[in-house]
């Protein structure tokens, strides 16, 4: 008898062994949280691994990651990093390549730039879940249908710009908010080389550079739109108010536009004066694996739950993200937020995810806040000490 029972004691524990358990780190709350958990508790159920959902701070997570995955005291998943964090966590070696774990049709089957932004060096580095970016947002109160030239978009901004209206507003002094208008003019930030981005060779400068901030300078001075003083704040809240006919902004704020009633539309922005289609920042966010993970295959099974078409739907329905699945953004088409924001995501360009664009924001920033201070700036030369500077930060000549 108790032979017997010491068998069967060895059989449970060699099935306990063999199918783990599984921590995940999580920066969710509210309903995309409670979708978390009820996700991990189908897949406990069907695969009889136990997993942990453990809430992290956001800010926490990458350096408690980086720091605690050697030692032994890091979750064997992420859910979810954003892509700028890739190229840092790779490089200290924490995080496993989930390239050998997908399929061809799993890659085919989603949006180009989720699977860039998660690139590093040539490998994959985490399972796209969503992504975001800035859009032209407008109040179809002014605004019946979306401009789709420069001179159609201006018109609808100066009509409405008068009396306690205005045409249009967005954070004109941040960086990420005016990429699109850098791309438009033929900039970027880092070239790439052998299918990877190089730091040195920054691409804001030269003539696109200086075309582009002269356009958004133009955007306070020549057309007479964006006033001194205004910020996300300024801008966001005249939206809300009803006092705004047209913004640039993200995902993030169509809660509080529909908690402020307020019926919009989503569109790309309209290629510049002289410039192309206008290309924004993508912010793409997937599953990350932990590289010393002791059980790898387990935590494979739940990234792949965790990001498959129906629970891109089910997450997006939690929370109003944007999936980057194809298939769930063709099931989602009649969402006007999905509908609006997919096509401007998948013609977007992701953040680089290299370490070196940490010395980019800060003299970027400030070279687009010296050129807005006064119609006589000189662009040229802001823009010639903004790469001296960022190429100083970075390094490289």
């Amino acid at each position: 008898m108790r032979k017997g029972w010491l068998v069967a004691l060895g059989v449970v524990m060699g099935l306990a062994m063999a199918q783990g358990k599984l921590t995940v780190w999580t920066h969710y709350g509210g309903p995309e949280l409670e979708w978390l958990k009820k996700t991990a508790a189908s897949f406990e159920k069907s695969s009889g691994t136990k997993v942990e959902v453990v809430e992290v701070p956001f800010g926490d997570i990458q350096n408690k990651f980086i720091l605690g995955a050697p030692q032994g005291q890091a979750a064997d998943l992420i859910v979810s990093i954003p892509h700028d964090w890739v190229g840092a966590m790779a490089a200290a070696g924490v995080l496993e390549p989930m390239g050998k774990y997908t399929t061809a049709s799993y890659v085919q089957g989603l949006d180009d730039v989720a699977v860039e932004a998660l690139t590093y060096r040539n490998q994959l580095f985490a399972l796209p879940m969503f992504a975001e970016s800035v859009a032209l947002i407008y109040n179809k109160k002014y605004v019946k249908s979306a401009p789709k030239t420069w001179d159609e978009f201006l018109k609808i901004a100066q009509e409405n710009t008068k009396g306690n209206t205005f045409g249009f507003l967005y954070n004109i002094g941040d960086p990420y908010f005016n990429y699109g208008f850098f791309t438009a003019y033929g900039a970027s930030v880092f070239a790439k080389s052998g299918g990877s981005l190089n730091a040195g060779d920054l691409r804001l400068g030269g003539e696109a550079g200086q075309k582009a901030l002269s356009f958004i300078k133009d955007l306070r001075y020549k057309y007479k739109l964006v006033p001194e003083g205004v910020d996300y704040g300024v801008a966001d809240g005249a939206f809300k108010d009803g006092s705004l006919a047209m913004i640039i902004n993200g995902p993030w704020a169509i809660g509080d536009y529909k908690k402020a009633k307020i019926d919009f539309g989503i569109a790309s922005f309209p290629a510049p004066p002289g410039g192309s289609a206008w290309k924004p920042f993508v912010g793409v966010q997937g599953v990350a694996m932990n590289a010393y993970s002791r059980n790898k295959t387990a935590a494979a099974n739940f990234a792949k739950l965790l990001v498959s078409e129906n629970s891109q739907i089910a997450f997006n329905q939690a929370g109003g993200r944007i999936p980057v699945s194809k298939a769930a953004v063709a099931k989602l088409k009649n969402d006007p937020v999905v509908a609006g924001f997919s096509p401007v995501i998948a013609s977007g360009t992701p953040m680089p995810n290299i370490p070196e664009m940490g010395k980019v924001w800060g003299p970027w920033g400030n070279a687009i806040s010296q050129a807005i201070q006064k119609p006589d700036t000189n662009v040229a030369k802001i823009i010639e000490d903004m790469v001296a500077e960022i190429r100083k930060g970075i390094g490289s000549k």
